[in-house]
Formats: C-alpha cells, sequence, structure tokens
C-alpha cells in the first residue's frame, strides 16, 4: 500500500482496542504501520483470534468453523500477505461432499458422480421434478423452502437441502426466508450445476460458492493473529490478555476512558480519544458508564447469539478424506458438518493420523451445550460409526471445543435493536466505532471484518468519514458519506453475509432464544 502522511507523533490520539480477533488487530496493525499510532488492545481471552483462532490441544491444531482465505477485496488481500510471507501460505484445493442416505456426493453436483448414487431412475425423477418445479413453482418464494424448490425442484430439495438446513437452523426450512439462499448458493441451479459438470473444468472464482482453490496458513488461521500481534507489538503497542472491559467512562458526548480487570480481579483505567470494540455490541453498550438509556439497554439486551460446538477427534491416517469438510444431511445424527483438519493442512495433524472436526450448532445453554465433554467426545465416535466414517473403536483421541457467540443471530427485532444501540453510541460517544462481526451485529466474513477495522483506522487517523456499516452490503465498500459525516445510522439495513433472519416464534418458549440474556 501507498505511503500516507502520518499524524504528528506528539498529538496522535489515544487508542484503545476491544479484542484481539481479525477486526481488532488489523486495526493495531492499521493504525501504527500505516499511520505510526500505536494502541492498547485489551483481550478477555488467552488466545488471539476470536473465531477465526487456532486452538492447540496436545500438539493437535483446530480450525473453528473452517476459514478459506478468499477474497474479493484487494486491500484485505494484500494486507494478508503483509502479514504472513508467500511461504506460509499454502494453495489448498477446495472439496467439500454431502451425505445424504448413506452416499456421499460432490458439491457443487456433478451428472456423474449424481447418477452412480442417486441410480439412474432417481435421477431422472429428479430431473422431471425439477421441470415441473419450473413449470408449476412454488406458491411462496419467499421462504427459503420455494426459493430453493424453483431452482433444483422438490426431490433434489428433499436430498440435499432440507435436513442439513434444519439442523444448522433449528426450524422447519419453510420458516426461512428465501434471501438466505439469494446470498449464500447465489446463482446456483440445477441447470447452473449440470452446466459447470459437462463444461471444461476452471477456477470458477465467479461464484463463491464454486471456487476450486484457496489459501490456507500453514499452522491455520490462527497464524495469521499471532503473528500480527508480534508485529503490532514489535512496533509499540501493548496487547493484554485474560483483560475483560468493565466499564467505558463517558462524559460531555465523548468516551474517555475504559475500565478493564484482569483474571485477579485487578482494575486498570485506560484513557483514551477513540475506542475501537470488536466487543459484542449488546456488551458494549452495558459497560457503558454512565449507564446508557432505557431503550438502547432494552436493545442490547435483547440481541441474541448463535453458539458453536466443535468435537475433535483423533484416528488413523487410513479414516482420511480428501474434503476439506462433508455437510451431513442424515437425520440419524446430530452433527451438521464433519472437518478434516488434515486436509486443510497437513501441519495441523501429525504423522499416520488425522483428526475430524465434527461440528455442531447449538445455542449457549442447550440441552447438547450442557453436556460434558466425555458424552459429546462420545456422541461424536458414535456418529462417526453410523456414518460409515470411522469404526469408533478407532478413535484414539478427543477434545472438544465451545466457542460462545460465534455468530449474531437475527430475528425480527435484531434490526431495530441495532438501530437503536446505534443512534445512542452516534449522539452521546460518537468516538467510540463499532467493528467485526459481533462487533457491528453483523454476519461478516473475516475479510469483510478486517475491512471495517482498515477504513475505521483511516478515519481515525486521517479524519476521513468512510462508512464502515457499507462492507459486504454495498458493491462498492470505499465509500464516503455524501454529507461528509459519520452516517452511523446506515448500520442496521442489513445483516451482512448469509444469514436468514427467523422469527423467534418458531422456537419454543424455553428455547434459550425466548430466555432472558445473561450477563456479559
Amino acid at each position: 500500500m501507498s505511503e500516507v502522511p502520518k499524524p504528528d507523533a506528539n498529538n496522535a490520539p489515544r487508542v484503545v482496542i476491544i479484542g484481539a480477533g481479525p477486526a481488532g488487530l488489523t486495526a493495531a496493525y492499521e493504525l501504527v504501520v500505516r499511520y505510526g499510532i500505536t494502541s492498547t488492545i485489551l483481550e478477555a481471552d488467552n488466545i488471539v483470534g476470536g473465531i477465526s483462532r487456532t486452538v492447540e490441544r496436545d500438539g493437535w491444531r483446530f480450525d473453528i468453523g473452517g476459514h478459506r482465505f478468499f477474497t474479493k477485496v484487494k486491500e484485505v488481500e494484500a494486507l494478508w500477505h503483509e502479514i504472513l510471507s508467500d511461504d506460509d501460505f499454502m494453495l489448498r484445493p477446495r472439496m467439500s461432499r454431502i451425505y445424504y442416505n448413506g452416499k456421499y456426493y460432490d458439491y457443487p453436483l456433478k451428472a456423474s458422480n449424481a447418477l452412480k448414487n442417486l441410480g439412474i431412475w432417481e435421477a431422472f425423477l429428479c430431473v422431471m421434478s425439477y421441470v415441473w418445479a419450473r413449470i408449476n413453482p412454488p406458491k411462496d418464494k419467499t421462504t427459503l423452502e420455494g426459493w430453493i424448490v424453483a431452482r433444483f425442484g422438490w426431490r433434489l430439495y428433499k436430498h440435499f437441502f432440507k435436513t442439513y438446513n434444519e439442523k444448522l437452523w433449528g426450524v422447519p426450512v419453510n420458516k426461512l426466508p428465501a434471501d438466505f439462499a439469494a446470498q449464500r448458493i447465489k446463482n446456483l441451479s440445477l441447470f447452473n450445476a449440470i452446466t459447470n459438470a459437462l463444461l471444461p473444468k476452471r477456477n470458477q472464482k465467479g461464484i463463491t460458492s464454486l471456487i476450486e482453490e484457496f489459501q490456507y496458513p500453514k499452522y491455520g488461521p490462527g497464524m495469521m493473529w499471532e503473528k500480527c500481534r508480534d508485529l503490532v507489538e514489535a512496533r509499540g503497542c501493548t496487547v493484554t490478555m485474560n483483560t475483560r472491559v468493565a466499564a467505558i467512562r463517558h462524559e460531555n458526548g465523548r468516551a474517555v476512558s475504559v475500565i478493564a480487570q484482569g483474571k485477579d480481579g485487578t482494575r486498570t483505567e485506560y484513557p483514551c480519544d477513540h475506542v475501537i470494540s470488536s466487543m459484542p455490541i449488546s456488551h458494549l453498550l452495558k459497560a457503558m458508564d454512565p449507564a446508557p438509556s432505557e431503550v438502547a439497554f432494552k436493545a442490547a439486551d435483547d440481541l441474541r447469539y448463535r453458539d458453536f460446538i466443535t468435537v475433535a477427534l483423533v484416528v488413523p491416517e487410513a479414516y482420511s478424506f480428501p474434503d476439506n469438510w462433508i455437510y451431513v444431511h442424515s437425520k440419524q445424527v446430530q452433527v451438521g458438518r464433519i472437518q478434516n483438519f488434515g486436509s486443510w493442512s497437513p501441519y495441523l495433524v501429525k504423522d499416520g493420523r488425522t483428526c475430524l472436526g465434527l461440528e455442531f450448532f447449538v445455542f449457549e445453554g442447550d440441552a447438547t451445550w450442557t453436556k460434558p465433554d466425555a458424552e459429546l467426545i462420545e456422541q461424536g465416535k458414535r456418529e462417526l460409526g453410523i456414518l460409515g466414517l470411522v469404526d469408533p473403536a478407532k478413535v484414539e483421541a478427543g477434545y472438544v471445543v465451545r466457542m460462545p457467540k460465534a455468530y449474531p443471530f437475527y430475528d425480527e427485532y435484531y434490526k431495530a435493536n441495532v438501530a437503536r444501540i446505534v443512534e445512542w453510541l452516534s449522539k452521546c460517544t460518537p468516538n467510540v466505532h463499532p467493528v467485526g462481526r459481533n462487533g457491528m451485529h453483523r454476519y461478516n466474513n473475516q475479510d469483510h471484518s478486517m475491512y471495517t477495522a482498515m477504513l475505521t483506522a483511516e478515519n481515525i487517523a486521517l479524519g476521513t468519514h468512510h462508512d464502515v456499516w457499507s462492507v459486504n452490503v454495498e458493491d462498492v465498500y470505499h465509500e464516503e458519506s455524501k454529507n461528509g459525516k459519520d452516517d452511523s445510522l446506515r448500520g442496521p439495513r442489513g445483516t451482512g453475509r448469509d444469514a436468514p433472519v427467523i422469527s423467534r416464534q418458531h422456537y419454543g418458549p424455553d428455547h434459550p432464544v425466548n430466555q432472558p440474556a445473561g450477563k456479559p
């Protein structure tokens, strides 16, 4: 990136960054490398990277959720290769399959593979079902069910889409909105899938769902953020771990300090001119001192999150498979997706063995979340046996990684809640800057979370007014507000990436989404 004028060191703003995930560390890096502004980074956990961390247990490394390093944001691409050397990246093939009815199907669908697994007669019926859906499309195409059926037909919908999405979101597919599919699988349809299967193989980067290869750090995504932490510390920044934000003091329409508490209970106050926050925006608001308005506080209390469990099982290399992950469409098991960490990178596993990461989509406090680790490991072994992937007796070791607040949850109230929070922040603490996925309650990918931080750093250093809320929504992200002011109220426009808005009424009254929010 080109050099830009740096602020006078004597007048450099005091910046406190909350969270050492992709957004927080990107902000710290941009500020200190581009503009010579050091910062203090406060991280509540004992590991950097947020959900993009790489967890290490007994020498095994686990990528939480699976992070393909692929982006259309050239600034982010350049930053990845600025933080890590080219030698630190591997170019990995993208491969994932669907498990259905005891067989494995390539995804995207390939004609030869589908014919072999479905059989000629069932394949013929699926094509006829698609033709029928084109002639007699579903009456309601505003639902995910109607949207998919119109593009694949009823039979393929039931084979390849229904069960997995109901595991993922916990509600019937006909209760999910179509805009989820419109963003995630975009232009893909049975016709396009067959076309892509029959035409010569090519790198289909135009459709995100069809990319054939991606970059990946040798030791997992956490390698990026461990190196970034080291780089900013070498430039004079301070990264303080195991330290949660207890309060953000504000007066006269500005945040003036951040009070942080260590594991031993000791509190430290950090004076500030700017706060960049990637902590959940609901927790950010609740930390304000004096307390925010009752309307804003209730809005923060009403936001919900989706949580995530990975059960990592060590198995002999003979049970490895080439997929990055497998989508499990079987109703016989609860697991929704299985990663093969050895297929992401051989540096994540050990010689002669691989590690399979079974992913469970949960809510904190539900029956699965509260199971003991030993019980989850036994469940994982049992489900691998049911799927025919691994003999449960051959599992050598197991580990459980819980990731609370992995994804913002979007119900019918979230837009209004975020709007009320943003309105209060803009009015009472305009020098507090939400960034990243949970920081903005937006379903951003890692690259988009990073880009919100890059634009925020430029706003602070150079006084620009980039609209970070447009990232991952507008076609053009790098955008100046027309009125020359930070138009933060544009924030509630959308969810970002592939997140459906789901009504809480589709869950039972005792479900965690219908219970009072827990404490930060």
